[in-house]
């Protein structure tokens, strides 16, 4: 069974909120875990063809010029789904990265046989008492190593990979040995209130 701390972990940067709507991926960043260590990662801009929005630029730090020499879309995303063959994903918000994945893969009619987990719903279960899910603030929170870099690809997927292994870790000290990447599937959809008693029935 997959083990929770082998997984790729990936963030995309987005022209927008919904591929639905048009918005396409501006930057994928990614790590690969392996038994919990990063063996590999993936970083790269993508040009979607049209000018972002000034609001985009301010909030990411990605310009229209950097985007202009940028590969395209469709060319990044070849190379991206070789870089993640078969293993298992995780986002943090994950239906929102999930949405930009299948939406960018669909355009070159590629797929890919992992699942996806959510290290915000984990954090949710694991983490009651978080004043915010937001990935910054829980990362602070935990007080995770961080140079304090937000909102670029690589640097969230780095930190998103940081707090899942960091819950990951948790679940271990508490007498859970090798949490399965679909053990952490059915905390993340677990009630609240029910978390407790699944815990302490994985412990027996």
């Amino acid at each position: 069974m997959p083990q929770a701390n082998s997984v790729i972990v990936l963030d995309f940067e987005t022209t927008g909120l919904s591929p639905n709507l048009g918005d396409r991926a501006i930057e994928i960043g990614a790590v690969k875990l392996v038994d919990g260590e990063v063996v590999d990662s993936f970083q790269q801009l993508m040009n979607p063809g049209f000018r972002v929005s000034s609001f985009i630029e301010n909030y990411t730090g990605i310009t229209n010029t950097m985007l202009r020499t940028a590969p395209s879309c469709d060319e990044v995303m070849i190379s991206f789904s070789e870089f993640i063959a078969d293993e298992n994903l995780i986002a943090h918000n994950a239906s929102f990265d999930k949405r930009f994945l299948d939406a960018e893969l669909e355009r070159i009619n590629r797929g890919y046989a992992g699942e996806f987990g959510c290290s915000l719903l984990v954090a949710r279960r694991l983490i009651q008492d978080a004043p915010s899910y937001k990935l910054g603030e829980l990362v602070r929170y935990k007080n995770i190593d961080n140079d304090g870099v937000f909102h670029r690809a690589l640097a969230d997927a780095q930190m998103t990979a940081k707090l899942w292994l960091h819950m990951v870790e948790d679940l271990e000290l508490s007498g859970i040995a090798n949490p399965s990447f679909h053990f952490m599937q059915t905390v993340s959809k677990t009630a609240k209130g029910k978390v407790n008693r699944l815990l302490a029935k994985r412990r027996v």
